[in-house]
């Protein structure tokens, strides 16, 4: 499960701490099945600040062994790190915190996510209609877990009605949650625009740190966001996949992230699948569509590396 860790307390970070040094946060957000070791150790090398895992359902995490192995891989230079759970009960998220506490600096609860499956089983964003939920989650995690530098955090939509939404966030606020990361859209919305204003509402309601997330695809749109929001930090989700060193202000993959993902990836054993979607997402800006015709069909690491070589020199 924890390949290659020391659990000496001493390495894990605070995360707060970035919140209070001035800068904006570069996160980058929780993506199933994309936001896992081998990436983040990408993102990390490209001034991103903090990662997040993809969400992992925290029942199946406590209940499976196998769950656990597959779903959190982690090492000593992949900090800051929050987990991320889909969680409907106050003792089971209990229960995950405490399995991943002495490996992570902190855990988020998602209630953000409107994927139909998760709101069915009462995950995800069906949560935001649930506040005294999410303060008993939040104030068990709180009560239960004795490190007082460990993380809790939530990730929310937006209510059509802000209100609700500001006195949600309030509670939470209330509870002792560390920040709150906002997806400017309803669980409705898909591709309408982002309701930056509703962020900077929220923002202007609450003293506790606010990420603003959605819709941030370059280093120049994050700075916007923040000018628009007053947000503390910016998650980006396919912003980084298509382009990992989006944080160090690159305007499209430089061909040196592309050589740093082939050498993690096969360091870290990267299933050749996750291997090859990434490098598709990298890759999306820079070539054509003959060229893609042709990459997106390659199916074993040496037929990628071989094509790597012959067109840009790589690996």
């Amino acid at each position: 499960m924890i390949g290659d860790i020391e659990t000496k307390e001493c390495q894990l970070k605070d995360p707060m701490d970035l919140f209070h040094s001035g800068r904006v946060v570069k996160i980058c957000a929780p993506m199933v099945r994309y936001s896992k070791l081998a990436f983040r150790t990408l993102v990390r090398k490209y001034s991103c600040d903090l990662c997040y895992t993809p969400m992992i359902v925290a029942a199946d995490f406590v209940r499976s062994a196998k769950a656990r192995d597959s779903e959190f891989t982690t090492n000593k230079g992949d900090h800051p790190l929050i987990v991320q759970f889909a969680a409907k009960e106050a003792q089971v998220l209990c229960d995950a915190a405490r399995i991943v506490c002495p490996f992570a600096d902190g855990i988020d609860l998602n209630c953000g996510c409107p994927q139909r499956w998760a709101m069915a089983e009462g995950y995800g964003a069906c949560l935001i209609n649930k506040p005294e939920l999410i303060q008993d989650m939040v104030r068990h995690v709180r009560n239960q877990i004795d490190k007082p530098r460990f993380s809790v955090s939530i990730k929310i939509r937006i209510h059509k009605d802000l209100k609700r939404t500001v006195d949600l966030c309030q509670k939470a606020e209330a509870t002792g949650v560390s920040w709150i990361t906002v997806h400017g859209r309803s669980v409705e919305e898909r591709h309408q625009p982002v309701h930056y204003d509703a962020i900077k509402i929220i923002k202007q309601s609450m003293s506790i740190p606010i990420v603003a997330n959605g819709d941030i695809k370059t280093l120049r749109d994050a700075e916007k966001v923040h000018h628009l929001t007053g947000a503390d930090g910016i998650m980006v989700a396919r912003g980084l996949l298509a382009n990992p060193a989006m944080f160090a202000g690159y305007e499209e993959t430089p061909l040196k992230c592309i050589q740093d993902w082939v050498d993690i990836a096969l360091e870290l054993g990267t299933p050749f699948t996750c291997f090859h979607h990434h490098l598709m997402y990298m890759m999306e800006r820079i070539t054509s569509k003959q060229e893609k015709k042709v990459f997106n069909v390659l199916s074993s690491t040496s037929a990628v590396l071989d094509y790597l070589n012959d067109h840009y020199g790589l690996w």
